[in-house]
């Protein structure tokens, strides 16, 4: 089965050292990289999650600091990016093509928080084949399990996001004076009246007084939450928020690598899988 226009297809790292970026995720979530040393693909346990890029130089002069990075699946990038732009958002890097993989480009929404839009080349011999980097339907290790949008304008953002990619609103969780957690669903993963669950793709929130800009967080999914937070400050990285408890009965956290860059992980205590 294909994917839709709207899905996540590919997660991105931008970080200032790869070699230690890939050591650390590697033990973290049990990755393997493979490819070239300009552009590492990241494999997880059911395929291909996405690629770790070094920031170069004239990246990092022009603003770009460690950090992951979501794809988003569109029929038509350059319809998409008109669409964006008239919408208020903008274009951080024009669109290109790219042999082998497609057509993308870098955009941001009107709160400021950048993702990336992709029109993919598919293999000729595997047309219809189906990333599971975001793992939708079931949950696969060390595969994306949620995608989190903190914002400075949630209402504003389920409308822009909701216009262009079909994500609706499935329910919310009150977080009392931090305001409302609001799930979103991929419409054209599930229907309305669909049972909860199917076709979630994550939430948007409001954005944190200490988050410095609106961004999306993207939540990997491990087998022991307490052993990979341990794994965390055991190895330079900097715990945000210790592992607590999520609806479900999981547990989830959020955390910098080494190089600074924001995820998110979730799973099961010890014991609870």
């Amino acid at each position: 089965m294909a994917n839709h226009h709207g899905d996540f297809i590919w997660y991105e790292l931008l970080t200032s050292d790869q070699t230690a970026a890939e050591h650390f995720y590697a033990n973290l979530l049990g990755w393997r990289m493979s490819g070239d040393p300009s552009y590492r693909h990241i494999e997880a346990s059911e395929g291909q999650v996405g690629g770790m890029l070094s920031l170069t130089a004239e990246m990092t002069a022009g603003g770009a600091r460690p950090a992951w990075m979501g794809y988003i699946l569109v029929d038509d990038v350059d319809k998409m990016i008109a669409s964006i732009e008239q919408g208020g958002g903008k274009t951080l890097w024009p669109a290109r093509d790219m042999e082998n993989v497609g057509r993308i480009a870098m955009v941001a929404d009107p709160q400021g928080a950048p993702f990336y839009l992709i029109k993919p080349q598919p293999p000729e011999d595997r047309p219809d084949e189906e990333s599971h980097a975001f793992s939708y339907d079931r949950p696969r290790q060390g595969h994306c399990a949620w995608n989190e949008l903190s914002t400075t304008d949630p209402e504003a953002a389920k409308h822009f996001y909701g216009q262009r990619f079909g994500w609706v609103k499935d329910g919310e969780m009150d977080m009392g004076p931090l305001g409302k957690y609001e799930f979103l669903r991929h419409a054209g993963r599930a229907p309305e009246g669909s049972p909860m669950g199917q076709g979630m793709l994550g939430a948007v929130m409001p954005k944190m007084p200490q988050m410095p800009v609106s961004a999306w967080t993207f939540y990997f999914r491990v087998a022991d939450i307490d052993a990979v937070a341990a794994h965390i400050t055991g190895n330079g990285g900097t715990m945000l928020q210790e592992p607590i408890e999520i609806p479900g009965g999981e547990f989830s956290l959020n955390a910098l690598d080494p190089q600074g860059a924001a995820f998110g992980l979730v799973g099961p205590r010890k014991g609870d899988a």
